[in-house]
């Protein structure tokens, strides 16, 4: 038996309930339809708070620390932000500040956002792909966008949305087996 796959799931969002969080439990849940998994959610509406002040990694409580400890040995990264103002929030970026420049190299990572209509979707392709390609991360190549027609509530509400993550989801598994197949010292070199 193998051990369960790493995933974990980071939300943007600055508001509980989220489309966004709810969007990222979806993918997760979807992931684990498909294989083992330990799966684990970050939220920026619980650990925001405690980024603010930090400047450097050393003066985050523990508690983020464990997190972003999390977030580097993920075997499966998923990543979600609302669109707010063209980008993805603030923190969710002062949270990736604080990641180690290397610890994501060849780290699978699907990406996801939420916006208030399709105009908002190439924020995926524009804003959440370079960042992660700085870390090298393996940004899959398809991304999950949702608009606000898409849910009922907090609750994914539409078929077309239902396949995007289920086609997601089948689609990660693959590459995250490839990275964990492959020697570190090739990922990182």
């Amino acid at each position: 038996m193998t051990a369960p796959l790493r995933v974990v799931a980071v939300s943007g969002s600055l508001h509980e309930p989220s489309k966004t969080t709810a969007l990222l439990r979806a993918i997760t849940a979807a992931v684990a339809e498909r294989a083992p998994v330990e799966a684990q959610l970050i939220e920026l509406t619980q650990v925001g708070p405690s980024l603010a002040g930090a400047l450097t990694r050393d003066q985050l409580p523990p508690e983020v620390e464990a997190q972003l400890q999390a977030i580097e040995t993920a075997d499966l990264l998923i990543v979600g932000s609302p669109v707010y103002r063209a980008s993805f929030t603030g923190l969710f970026k002062h949270l990736f500040d604080f990641v180690d420049q290397y610890a994501l190299v060849g780290t699978p990572v699907l990406l996801a956002a939420t916006g208030g209509g399709e105009r908002h979707a190439l924020m995926i392709e524009h804003q959440l792909r370079p960042l992660f390609a700085f870390f090298q991360a393996l940004t899959l190549p398809l991304g999950v966008y949702a608009s606000t027609t898409d849910f009922d509530g907090y609750e994914v509400a539409t078929d077309v949305l239902r396949a995007r993550i289920a086609l997601a989801a089948e689609r990660a598994l693959p590459l995250v087996g490839y990275t964990l197949s492959r020697p570190a010292e090739l990922l990182v070199g």
